[in-house]
């Protein structure tokens, strides 16, 4: 939420409060909650929709699931106890009559409620046992004035009303100045609305001002809006960029000749490399030469060769002498990264050490000794690694992996830890550079927006052999058949997973859950190892499961989405996922991607439960229709937004408010053009632009 005036004359933090003097400092809480600490912030707190109060409609118009308002004489009510106390009467007009419903209403309600008596009343209308009802209807008195235009709703929170915040809003708007922060040639070049006229448009919109388009967020006074959100971020995104290439990183030159660990590490390896992998090495490897930090976003589909890269670079980092530190989301992928860059540095001389919450406190006491004198050169591990008793002696390259499972703060700390050892060999002047890694490829939109200040390369192309997963949607009616094909499978030699949703029983969802899926496959299945893993099982539980499970010893391993990322077992080729229409889109392409590895035509099965959403079929078909990682991401945001693939979730922070990635594609080019031509000619109108809609923002968005 903005929190700064847009003119250098800010107001004290209790103006908001001020606004609303006489309602006690409870509900100057409650503003404070939503982030509406002073006049500016309640300007910029627009609405989430519209209702349309201007007219009444008969009740034979109403239809179910849209809002309506009537006027009408009660004709009946009565306090019903059957199935519970709830108090039921009746509304009557020239047309027809219509229920109204409380489940829970005070004494003044019941005699409201008196037969002969008139109303206006509003809500949502459902379709009830005995006909069209609403429930906890807004209650006004009848022929009363209708107002004029769109009654604004606002985001609240508990407590807080509408009629509070419309005039806390309305005096919000009389106190400050909402003078255009962009000069006049660009709003007019590009058919901008005046920022002014656009904020008291969304604000109150007059009967002239087109419903349907302030509805949808396509009117020019959204517009507006969207574009500066846009191009704050922008200009903000730059900003950071900047600031960053101000810093100073140790330079990490490869070093030339066979003898370097990079050119030793391609022979220790035992394959050749593709040419998507030798392009992005290359990207990489000419940042870390560079004295100010490498901020870069490696992508690339699943089993594309993404954990190479990062040991390529790696071993640029060690070979100039710094430390490496690679970060991943869970245990399981963590030690699949050590499993396998342990092998490689072995090889090549290199001690490698692994940190992870789970381990017994002598070998946490061993890995972080050897972590603060240097003698481990690269360190592999969960968050555990930016705990604070973890120091670096020189860390000099930091790779985070699925980045977008860490929050904000996590990614950041890790980062920090590079920068804050002056206690260590290295200098503490010195910022690390920084890989992330993502199985999620990131849209052109989305790249163009969220990620404006990384350079970002992507694998393109996946390792020679690997073949297409064959993808089946399957009814779970036919759960018998699938099992007779995992029972095949297995006689083949052929191992399975089967992910489950939940854990546990739950009352609200009718799901399979993994518990009782592993106890009914172990039935059904007489003779097969069946094995257990979820994210609630003890650390050494999961891993002796996983360990088992890599080395054949288990034919059909039954889990959660704890297997969704950097479970690499190339036997296993059948993958079978229950309740496929409860995951996201990006979940069901992770998962797909833990089959194929091996030799044999890998199968994924996506189990659903009809009826389907109309979500859930999209999501469903874009699974059946495409293997490309990159036409998944695009789907994935065109259905959901960005949240999951920025980690929005972990942040706490709302990335964008207005502006919809998925429609305003052409606001986003406008605002990246108009970003570059500020920064370069109007220096003081991008710290105006900036000061009205990004305070307290930046550290997230460099994150």
């Amino acid at each position: 939420m903005p929190k700064q005036a847009a003119t250098p004359t800010r107001r004290k933090p209790g103006a908001a409060r001020e606004s609303t003097r006489g309602a006690g400092v409870s509900l100057a809480e409650k503003f404070r909650r939503l982030g509406l600490v002073d006049p500016q912030d309640l300007v910029m707190h627009l609405p989430l929709r519209y209702e349309d109060e201007t007219r009444v409609q008969p009740i034979a118009s109403l239809r179910p699931g849209l809002p309506g308002q009537v006027e009408g004489e009660v004709l009946r009510s009565d306090v019903s106890y059957r199935p519970r106390r709830q108090l039921v009467a009746t509304l009557r007009d020239d047309t027809g009559e219509l229920s109204l419903r409380w489940l829970t209403f005070y004494p003044s309600q019941l005699q409201q409620m008196q037969a002969g008596r008139r109303w206006r009343v509003r809500g949502e209308v459902r379709g009830g046992y005995f006909g069209l009802e609403m429930i906890h209807p807004r209650i006004t008195v009848a022929d009363a004035p209708l107002p004029v235009s769109l009654t604004p709703i606002y985001p609240t929170t508990e407590g807080l009303a509408q009629v509070s915040l419309r005039r806390a809003i309305a005096g919000a708007l009389m106190q400050c100045p909402l003078d255009d922060t962009l000069p006049a040639t660009l709003v007019d070049r590009l058919s901008l609305m005046p920022f002014a006229q656009a904020i008291k448009i969304l604000h109150s919109p007059s009967p002239a001002d087109d419903a349907d388009s302030l509805m949808e967020h396509t009117h020019p006074a959204w517009l507006r809006v969207k574009f500066d959100e846009l191009l704050a971020q922008q200009l903000s995104l730059a900003a950071a960029r900047e600031a960053r290439r101000a810093k100073k990183a140790p330079i990490l030159a490869v070093r030339p000749g066979k003898a370097s660990l990079c050119a030793r590490l391609v022979k220790v390896l035992g394959f050749d490399l593709t040419e998507a992998q030798q392009r992005v090495i290359s990207e990489i490897s000419a940042d870390l030469a560079l004295s100010y930090p490498m901020h870069r976003l490696l992508q690339g589909d699943v089993g594309s060769g993404k954990t190479v890269v990062a040991a390529m670079a790696a071993m640029q980092a060690i070979d100039a002498g710094m430390q490496v530190a690679v970060m991943a989301p869970t245990e399981i992928l963590a030690e699949q990264h050590y499993q396998k860059m342990r092998v490689w540095c072995e090889a090549l001389g290199i001690e490698v050490r692994w940190l992870t919450g789970s381990m017994p406190a002598r070998a946490r006491r061993g890995a972080v000794e050897a972590i603060a004198s240097g003698q481990a050169r690269l360190v592999i591990g969960t968050q555990a690694l930016i705990q604070d008793s973890v120091r670096f002696c020189n860390l000099g390259l930091v790779v985070v992996d699925e980045q977008h499972r860490f929050g904000v703060a996590q990614r950041l700390d890790l980062t920090r830890k590079g920068e804050a050892d002056a206690g260590g060999a290295g200098d503490p002047e010195l910022v690390p550079h920084q890989l992330t890694m993502s199985a999620t490829p990131i849209p052109r939109t989305l790249a163009m927006t969220f990620f404006a200040d990384l350079e970002v390369s992507s694998i393109d192309g996946m390792p020679p052999g690997r073949k297409p997963v064959t993808t089946k949607l399957v009814s779970s009616e036919r759960r018998a058949e699938i099992i007779a094909h995992v029972m095949r499978a297995a006689a083949a030699g052929t191992q399975t997973y089967w992910v489950c949703p939940l854990i546990e029983e739950s009352e609200a969802l009718d799901l399979q859950t993994a518990v009782d899926t592993h106890a009914a496959l172990a039935l059904a299945m007489p003779g097969l190892a069946v094995g257990l893993v979820h994210g609630r099982m003890p650390t050494a539980e999961k891993a002796g499961v996983m360990r088992a499970f890599r080395n054949g010893e288990i034919s059909v391993l039954v889990a959660t989405t704890v297997i969704e990322v950097g479970v690499d077992v190339p036997n296993a080729a059948l993958m079978v996922v229950e309740h496929a229409e409860r995951f996201g889109l990006a979940q069901l392409h992770q998962l797909r991607g833990r089959v194929g590895r091996g030799q044999a035509q890998s199968v994924c099965v996506l189990m659903f439960q009809a009826p389907l959403s109309m979500l859930a079929r999209e999501r469903l078909r874009a699974m059946y229709e495409t293997q490309d990682g990159f036409e998944i991401a695009q789907r994935d945001l065109d259905l959901r937004g960005p949240g999951e693939l920025l980690g929005s979730r972990q942040s706490g922070m709302a990335l964008l408010k207005f502006a919809d990635l998925a429609q305003d594609g052409a606001l986003v080019r406008a605002a990246r053009e108009a970003a570059i031509e500020l920064r370069r000619d109007e220096p003081a109108i991008v710290i105006r632009h900036l000061a009205r809609w990004m305070r307290g923002r930046e550290d997230f968005l460099r994150s």
